[in-house]
């Protein structure tokens, strides 16, 4: 079965509201850096909010999506932050599955393949899980993106990181996670 994760970005201003259709979906406030996993009819009140939703096909006004085939073994959606000091770097790495993330604070340079992108504030990119990665804080603050990956089902409760150069792997790690959803997806 391919599906579909998409992020969007919802500005709700004071006194409104947004009413979501059911989805299966993350939902991350940024102003008070907590997430929760969804099912059921939401509905935003004010504030910025980040929403993943997994679905059967591309909606209009995502920021970005991504084609992921979710046949096999059952899988569960996580949602983490991941934060860097100045200069730190996430070494060399690969996870377990693919996820869309979203820079929330500071300057990120992400390489892949050859490839580099320096992402900015709300910028968003995604990781396919297989593809090693390596990522800096370029910044003179923090960085720190918030991520939702697709993984299998027996992670749960586990880190889905690998790291790819032996030598990395008992090296101090300057990064911090801390995780708001690990849930798993309904069959």
């Amino acid at each position: 079965m391919t599906s579909v994760l998409e992020l969007f970005q919802h500005h709700v201003a004071d006194g409104e509201t947004l009413s979501l259709p059911a989805a299966t979906r993350v939902l991350y406030s940024v102003a008070d850096g907590e997430a929760r996993f969804s099912t059921s009819p939401v509905e935003l009140g004010p504030g910025h909010t980040l929403c993943w939703e997994l679905g059967e096909e591309t909606r209009m006004g995502s920021q970005l999506s991504a084609a992921l085939d979710l046949n096999g073994d059952p899988k569960l959606v996580r949602c983490d932050r991941v934060e860097l000091p100045p200069g730190g770097t996430a070494y060399l790495h690969t996870h377990q599955g693919p996820g869309i993330r979203c820079l929330v604070e500071g300057r990120f340079r992400v390489q892949s393949n050859g490839f580099g992108q320096t992402v900015e504030r709300y910028g968003a990119w995604f990781e396919n899980g297989s593809d090693p990665v390596e990522a800096h804080a370029v910044s003179d603050s923090t960085a720190a993106f918030v991520r939702v990956m697709i993984l299998p089902a027996a992670l749960l409760g586990q880190s889905s990181i690998r790291y790819v150069r032996e030598t990395d792997k008992d090296r101090p790690k300057p990064q911090r996670y801390q995780v708001f959803v690990d849930e798993l997806l309904p069959t």
